[in-house]
């Protein structure tokens, strides 16, 4: 477990996604992709490594994933094949909200 603070930059051990903490909650917490828990870059992926079965369903670039409570917020700067997970919990896309019109 470790306490994640807005700012902090972190990599996959098993693919090429790379994120960025938008929002950290207070209390530590387990952040993994793929399976495996994130690492601090710089550094490429472990050699011959791959996400675990459910745990492959990619990230996207410039998505903003966030845990059930929204207590946790975090943006993908780099794409790849792992799964974000918070404490084991699937990270879920945040939905954009929408601009006012400017008639």
């Amino acid at each position: 477990m470790r306490q994640l603070k807005p700012g902090a930059r972190l990599r996959s051990a098993v693919c090429s996604t790379e994120i960025i903490v938008i929002k950290a909650p207070s209390n530590p917490l387990e952040l993994s992709c793929g399976g495996a828990a994130m690492l601090e870059p710089p550094g490429p992926p472990d050699a011959g490594a791959a996400p675990a079965p459910g745990a492959d369903g990619g990230t996207a670039m410039g998505k903003r994933y966030v845990n059930a409570d929204s207590s946790l917020e975090v943006l993908c700067t780099r794409a790849g094949a792992g799964s974000l997970f918070a404490d084991r919990a699937p990270l879920g896309f945040r939905e954009s909200r929408a601009l006012p019109s400017s008639d």
